[in-house]
């Protein structure tokens, strides 16, 4: 499924999937187009410099949920129909 939030939040942004691949240190589009196609998850690390670049935050991006279980942290990405429309 389409994750339509991170396309929205590129294009507020004014950005084309080639700029912020590169931005994001990226050699191409493909990668955001993966993630924007719902083909591919970034990595948490890459997940955070997305949200910074575009001012949002990595759950409304990712849908990615935090759990602390026995002093450990675990990111889950959530199922993409949660993500917004």
């Amino acid at each position: 499924m389409r994750n339509e939030n991170l396309r929205k939040a590129r294009l507020e942004k004014k950005l084309t999937q080639d700029q912020m691949a590169k931005i994001l240190g990226y050699k191409g589009k493909q990668t955001v187009a993966n993630w924007e196609n719902g083909y591919a998850y970034p990595t948490l690390h890459k997940a955070i410099q997305t949200a910074e670049l575009l001012g949002k935050s990595v759950s409304y991006l990712f849908g990615y949920k935090y759990y602390h279980l026995k002093g450990r942290s675990y990111e889950k990405p959530l199922k993409s129909e949660n993500w917004g429309s």
